[in-house]
C-alpha cells in the first residue's frame, strides 16, 4: 500500500532543511508520495506543492499581525486538505505559529505527527513544550541540548544532527567563485544578504544600501552582490535599487558559490548566518523588526543573542547589530574591516571550526529521513 505523508514548510530555510531531508527520503523509499507546503527545493525532491510558501513567508509580531487573515485563510485550507486526504504522517518543519496549531488540528483527525527543527523553546515560549508534548508524536531536533530539553519533558525524541554540516561546501577556490559570477578576481565582493522573507528585505535592505553607497565611495573597486533568496520577488528588489546609486548585482542560484565569492557579507539572522559561518568568510549580523514586535520580543526572549553561531557556541563570535544598531554609521566600519583587514579571513576560518564542532555529527538530512521512514512503516 503506497504511504502518503503532508510537509509543512514555511519560509526559505524549512524548505531547504525539508527538501534535503525528502530527497534522502526519496533514496530510502520511492514509493512514499509527498504533498505540502514548501517551495523549490521540495518540487526538486518531488513533493506536490499545494500552496508556496511564499504565502506565509512573514517575521515579527506586528507583521504577522498585518496578514493574519490570508495566514488564516490558508490554514484552513490546509485542515480541509488533511480532512480530506487523512495522508499517513504529517511533517512539520519550524514555524511554530502555524505549525503548532497545525498539530493540534492533525492530533484531533488521527493523523501522526513528527516536528522536524524544534521551535526554540529554549530561547523564548518554553510552555510550548506542553503543547508539543499532548499534540507531537515524536520530535527530530537538530542540537544534542535540544533532545536533553524534550527527555526532561517526557517527549519522544531523536537528535539527528544539522543537515548543513552536510550540504554546506562550494568547490571552488574564491578567485574561481569570482569569475563564475563575472566578478574581477582582483578585487573585493561584499555580499547583501537581506533575508528571504519580503518583511526583512523591506526592513533591512535601505540600511545595507545606504552603507554599500559609502563603501563604493571610500573603495570604488568594491563589487557588491545580493541573492534572490527562493520565494523573494526580483521586482521587490530592482524597485529598492532603482533608488540606491550603490552599484548591486542580483544573483540567482549558486548561493554557497556566491558566499565563497565574497570577501564579507552583512547578513540577516537566520539559518543563512549558520551557511556563511560554515563557509569560512567574515560576516556580521544585522537586524530589525517594527518597534513594538522588538519590545515585546525582548522581553520574551531568554537568551543574550538572536544569531545561531553565538547561541550554539554560547559566545559572542559574530557581531550583531539589532534595532536602533542597525544604522549606517555603526554598518560601515564593520564592512571596511572585511574588505581591508586580512586577519578577519583568519578569524572567520576559526569561528567556521568552532561552528562545526558545536554543531556534531554529520548525515542530519539521512538520519531525519531514516527516522520518518519507520514511522510511516509502522
Amino acid at each position: 500500500m503506497t504511504r502518503r505523508i503532508f510537509v509543512v514548510a514555511g519560509e526559505a530555510s524549512g524548505d531547504a532543511h525539508a527538501g534535503r531531508m525528502l530527497s534522502a527520503l526519496r533514496q530510502q523509499r520511492p514509493d512514499i508520495e509527498v504533498a505540502g507546503i514548501g517551495g523549490d527545493t521540495m518540487r526538486q525532491a518531488g513533493v506536490n506543492i499545494v500552496t508556496d510558501f511564499s504565502e506565509l513567508a512573514v517575521m515579527g509580531l506586528v507583521e504577522v499581525l498585518k496578514r493574519y487573515r490570508h495566514i488564516k485563510g490558508v490554514f484552513n485550507q490546509t485542515v480541509d486538505y488533511l480532512k480530506a486526504e487523512k495522508p499517513d504522517l504529517l511533517v512539520l518543519v519550524d514555524y511554530p505559529g502555524f505549525n503548532l496549531k497545525l498539530a493540534k488540528k492533525a492530533h484531533q483527525l488521527g493523523i501522526p505527527v513528527v516536528y522536524y527543527i524544534s521551535p526554540k523553546v529554549w530561547a523564548w515560549r518554553a510552555g510550548r513544550i506542553k503543547d508539543i508534548k499532548k499534540y507531537v508524536d515524536t520530535m527530530l531536533v537538530l542540537f544534542p541540548f535540544e533532545q536533553d530539553i524534550y527527555e526532561d519533558a517526557g517527549v519522544a525524541v531523536s537528535c539527528v544532527g544539522h543537515p548543513l554540516v552536510d550540504a554546506v561546501h562550494s568547490s571552488m577556490s574564491q578567485e574561481e567563485a569570482k569569475r563564475h559570477f563575472d566578478l574581477d578576481a582582483s578585487s573585493k565582493v561584499l555580499g547583501l544578504f537581506p533575508g528571504s522573507r519580503r518583511s526583512e528585505v523591506q526592513a533591512l535592505l535601505p540600511t545595507m544600501l545606504a552603507a554599500a553607497e559609502k563603501i563604493q565611495q571610500s573603495f570604488p573597486e568594491t563589487q557588491i552582490v545580493l541573492p534572490l533568496a527562493p520565494g523573494l520577488q526580483a521586482n521587490l528588489l530592482n524597485e529598492m535599487l532603482a533608488s540606491s546609486s550603490a552599484n548591486v548585482r542580483v544573483v540567482s542560484g549558486g548561493f554557497y558559490d556566491l558566499i565563497k565569492a565574497c570577501d564579507g557579507i552583512v547578513a540577516a539572522s537566520g539559518t543563512v548566518t549558520l551557511e556563511i559561518a560554515l563557509m569560512g568568510v567574515p560576516h556580521l549580523i544585522g537586524y530589525r523588526v517594527a518597534p513594538i514586535s522588538y519590545m515585546i520580543l525582548s522581553r520574551l526572549v531568554k537568551i543574550p543573542y538572536v544569531g545561531l553561531c553565538n547561541i550554539v557556541t554560547g559566545k559572542n563570535i559574530i557581531t550583531e547589530l539589532l534595532q536602533d544598531q542597525m544604522t549606517v554609521d555603526e554598518l560601515v566600519p564593520h564592512l571596511k574591516t572585511f574588505l581591508t583587514q586580512k586577519h578577519k579571513k583568519h578569524e572567520a576560518e576559526q569561528i567556521q571550526q568552532q561552528v562545526l564542532t558545536a554543531l556534531g555529527p554529520a548525515g542530519g538530512a539521512f538520519n531525519a529521513a531514516s527516522c520518518i521512514s519507520k514511522l510511516v512503516a509502522e
